[in-house]
């Protein structure tokens, strides 16, 4: 997950150098007269490391234009705290002076995903953001 804007600055030039390096060794590929299911098998590796990393920042832009995905049963929690963070512009320092921590405290929750904190921790997290969450209780019941 890319959490800083230098990190996707950087994401944004290594999938130019990833496209670039795809698109070479497409044409030495086919140079060396391999067929299009041999180049497609060799540059498989390749384009699925670009793919992933074009769903990443594809998933920082959404965050930050402010598009969350609903958390169900808690799964996703501190990843979307994270996207909070970036949506409101607030560096890990920032974020790190607020709760009156070393930001190296934030880095490794964020590292983490919030994994393992406890809840007060996270609401302190919540509340230092001014991050408010709603939940509702539903109860899905299995009728056969």
């Amino acid at each position: 997950m890319i959490k800083t804007e230098n990190a996707y600055k950087k994401a944004l030039e290594k999938l130019q150098k990833d496209k670039d390096f795809i698109k070479l060794q497409r044409r030495e590929l086919e140079k060396l007269g391999l067929t299009t299911e041999q180049i497609e098998k060799a540059l498989e590796p390749a384009v699925s490391f670009h793919e992933q990393l074009k769903e990443e920042v594809v998933y920082y832009e959404r965050i930050k234009r402010g598009e969350f995905e609903t958390i169900i049963n808690l799964h996703n929690l501190g990843k979307t705290i994270i996207a909070y963070r970036i949506y409101l512009g607030l560096s890990q320092q920032e974020l790190a002076d607020r709760l009156g921590v070393a930001a190296a405290q934030v880095s490794r929750d964020e590292r983490n995903e919030y994994y393992g904190a406890t809840i007060e921790r996270i609401q302190q997290v919540m509340e230092a953001m001014n991050m408010l969450s709603k939940t509702e209780i539903q109860s899905e019941i299995m009728i056969s």
